[in-house]
């Protein structure tokens, strides 16, 4: 029996333009309808995903910041798990780097970050590895954005933390991604679910990946899963 759900959102539930797909609404509409939970997680703000919640119509909870910080509820508390302080040194290890060579790197949302720092794909993700490889932090390349994360901070770790608040286990959860960021999630639910459109190495970890892309394949995930999800309306009534 699953619980829960937890999905990526860009390239996941919204197409490669960032628009989201209303079947992929429909369907997480679905899921709450039968009592499951259904949680966001992102490299987007906290604050980004507090809107999408409520335009979704979702409980409100939400792992942001590539799992640097967390939510359950919309009067949950807010929890950063992420260290921004060694990121925003490792950023200006990058900057000083760019800036001699007449470039300057633009940030996505500084200011609304807690926990890590994000910014435009402008720059080889390669070359930013190799500038921090002595530095404390984790450089992501989530295909829209270039992300650094205090090392050990990611969604998997974030939703071990998020299910026990819940009171609910790991093994609950029905994951769906397609980023490299999305892996770990994916290995720590208890089923894990790649949409076509997915990674390589994102699809080698999934227990199914979709034969549709982005939130047709999310929505195909979704139907192939809904039984175990109505295993809890089930139980509730018997």
């Amino acid at each position: 029996m699953l619980r829960a759900l937890l999905t990526d959102v860009d390239g996941t539930i919204s197409d490669g333009s960032r628009q989201i797909n209303t079947r992929a609404i429909d369907a997480i509409r679905s899921l709450q309808d039968n009592g499951a939970e259904v949680v966001f997680a992102s490299g987007n703000t906290s604050c980004f995903m507090d809107a999408l919640c409520k335009m979704v119509g979702t409980h409100g909870t939400f792992i942001a910041e590539n799992g640097g910080v967390f939510r359950v509820g919309y009067t949950g508390t807010l929890h950063i798990k992420g260290d921004q302080a060694v990121c925003r040194n490792a950023l200006e290890r990058v900057q000083s780097h760019y800036r001699d060579r007449g470039i300057e790197i633009e940030l996505y949302s500084p200011s609304y970050r807690f926990a890590d720092l994000a910014f435009a794909r402008t720059i080889p993700v390669n070359d930013v590895k190799s500038l921090l490889k002595d530095y404390p932090v984790q450089v992501l390349d989530t295909g829209y954005a270039i992300h650094l994360q205090s090392k050990g901070v990611n969604k998997g770790t974030a939703l071990e933390s998020l299910a026990k608040e819940m009171g609910i286990m790991t093994s609950d959860f029905l994951a769906i991604g397609d980023s490299l960021n999305d892996i770990q999630m994916i290995r720590t639910a208890g089923v894990g679910v790649a949409v076509a459109n997915a990674h390589p190495d994102v699809k080698a970890v999934a227990q199914y990946a979709t034969e549709k892309e982005y939130g047709e394949g999310f929505v195909e995930a979704v139907k192939k899963y809904l039984p175990y999800f109505l295993a809890i309306k089930r139980s509730t009534t018997i």
